[in-house]
């Protein structure tokens, strides 16, 4: 303990006392307050390094000495070590004791063994664990290699499955007939659009319950065309990023909506061309929506400027003056009054009636100092196709829009808007579907009751129907017409030619947008059909006969109105005779 306890005896008061010492010299030096600090910090020091081999080097009393051995069952101790009750130290065993060590070896052995087992259990379960927590990351892995180091492990999934749904929804884009057209096998093939505002849809597929213009009654069908108008008003309305330099400061609403067209492939997605009003008179502002059976996809939005964008009206005639009156009344109002870009080309076939034609159109010209038009006679059998190619072609102003018109045809101005916006040389070409009137004499009850011809142009199930057999009314640009060949100018009289350029136009690479015009109107006349036309031809001018007469009810009211006035009679007769 001596030497033990020698090397702290040093330590605690030796050197200490030599550190004292030693800054009573430098005090005098005048180095007293540096040294004093320094003296105490290793006096600190020395005191923990002086503990701490103390508690280091003294043995612990629940340990053992070194070279003591075990104890003993049988309340034993080995030889040196102190004596237990039951024994002397330093006896030789006995044969209980020897049993005891071995009972007690053999429950320490038990021990062990169950420990071993329990351990090598434990380590299956880590390996098993192991195998599958490897299997899990080479998986991982793999996944993060095919998306080729994007997003977090956490995320691949996620990221996966996200990318393939894009990915999906812009291949419906890329194959619906939206940017460019598709070669169709005939015209049934066409998918036509319908054309809505923010009340009313106008629409071909009516069966028996549906009406030609009616709100949506359905619910989801309300509600797709509300979000349509409402997500166009956030892409017009959302902040300028750069990109779009048409975007103005003008906070769109849903009055400025003019009206959209919609169709659906139902395989692919819908798609809507929706128009609002421009800042300017005649500016307008158009988008395309694209519902690939999931969410709406911007397709574009752009500014559509129509003030440099003149019509062409191409009309041919034969006789009928007094219905080119009617005609021009309309072309007053709407052409030249309200909308001033519209050139009227007459081809006029015959000599009959050629001077009241000519008379109607220099009354105009004098009456509202209109010089845009052109009067072109032929002296030859009336062809309508074969009236509209040369009116096409003798058009020398460059490539302007044509509007293949008929006399007995009325249109508004928002119709001309139409026209120009539903075309685009070399890539769109417009076939509206006019709603055609009945006879007026069915709808009204007598020739005496039928109001003004403005009046009568309502969209109603009993007033007409949307003539999607018809194809004559069409509007295209000229370089189009002529690139496509034009018509069949092989075709005499009435009907075929307007279907035959209509499959052109299918054949090709061109949009074409079919879809129901709210202002265009045909007027009803009495149709006759030429004992002269070829079979086929002579059908289809039948059909059309009984098509413009009356709707299905009242074709059915004219059929059994015998029987209905029979049961008139009955009535009154019964009604007089119960009165006393």
């Amino acid at each position: 303990m001596v030497r033990r306890d020698a090397p702290t005896f040093l330590n605690c008061v030796i050197l200490p006392t030599l550190l004292l010492r030693l800054s009573a010299v430098m005090l005098r030096r005048g180095l007293l307050a540096w040294l004093s600090r320094v003296g105490v910090l290793l006096v600190v020091v020395c005191c923990c390094l002086s503990l701490l081999y103390v508690i280091t080097c003294s043995p612990h009393a629940d340990e053992p000495m070194a070279g003591q051995p075990l104890p003993r069952a049988g309340g034993m101790a080995m030889p040196g070590g102190p004596s237990r009750p039951g024994g002397v130290g330093g006896a030789p065993i006995g044969p209980a004791g020897r049993e005891g060590f071995q009972a007690l070896l053999q429950e320490c052995e038990e021990q062990h063994r169950q420990h071993i087992t329990s351990l090598k259990k434990q380590i299956a379960q880590l390996k098993e664990a192991l195998q599958e927590r490897s299997e899990q990351l080479k998986g991982m892995q793999d996944s993060v290699e095919k998306m080729a180091g994007k997003g977090t492990v956490g995320d691949v999934t996620d990221d996966h499955s996200h990318s393939d749904l894009q990915e999906f929804l812009r291949s419906q884009l890329s194959r619906a007939e939206v940017h460019s057209g598709v070669r169709l096998p005939s015209e049934y093939a066409v998918v036509p659009f319908e054309s809505f505002t923010l009340q009313r849809v106008y629409q071909l597929e009516m069966g028996l319950t549906r009406h030609p213009e009616e709100k949506p009654v359905r619910k989801d069908r309300r509600d797709e065309l509300g979000e349509v108008v409402e997500s166009a008003l956030h892409a017009l309305n959302a902040p300028n990023q750069g990109g779009d330099k048409a975007k103005a400061s003008k906070v769109y609403t849903p009055s400025d909506f003019i009206e959209g067209i919609a169709r659906t492939e139902k395989d692919k997605g819908t798609l809507y061309e929706l128009t609002f009003r421009g800042e300017q008179k005649q500016e307008f502002r158009r988008l395309l929506l694209f519902r690939p059976f999931g969410p709406l996809m911007k397709v574009k939005s752009e500014l559509v400027e129509t003030a440099n964008m003149p019509i062409n009206i191409v009309l041919p005639l034969s006789q009928r003056a007094d219905k080119f009156k009617q005609f021009m009344h309309n072309f007053r109002e709407v052409c030249v009054k309200q909308d001033g870009r519209v050139h009227l080309t007459v081809v006029y076939f015959g000599k009959d009636q050629m001077n009241e034609v000519k008379g109607t159109l220099e009354n105009t010209s004098r009456e509202l100092n209109f010089r845009n038009f052109t009067l072109i006679q032929l002296n030859e059998e009336f062809s309508r196709g074969r009236g509209l190619d040369v009116g096409a072609r003798a058009w020398k102003g460059g490539n302007v829009l044509l509007f293949f018109c008929d006399v007995d045809i009325f249109f508004t101005a928002d119709f001309l808007n139409t026209c120009r916006l539903n075309t685009q040389p070399g890539k769109k070409v417009f076939y509206p579907i006019l709603f055609s009137q009945y006879n007026p004499a069915v709808i009204y009850g007598s020739h005496d009751h039928i109001p003004p011809v403005e009046q009568q142009l309502i969209i109603k199930k009993d007033t007409g129907f949307w003539r999607d057999f018809g194809f004559g009314m069409t509007c295209q640009y000229r370089s189009d017409f002529i690139n496509i060949g034009g018509f069949d100018v092989d075709i005499k009289g009435w009907g075929g030619e307007d279907v035959h350029l209509y499959r052109k136009y299918l054949h090709s690479n061109l949009l074409v947008v079919r879809a129901p015009s709210r202002g265009l109107f045909h007027l009803w006349h009495e149709k006759r059909c030429a004992d002269g036309l070829p079979p086929d031809q002579y059908k289809m001018c039948m059909q059309s006969k009984a098509m413009n007469e009356a709707s299905h009810g009242q074709l059915g009211m004219l059929l059994f109105r015998h029987e209905i006035e029979a049961h008139l009679r009955k009535q009154k007769q019964r009604s007089r005779a119960k009165k006393p």
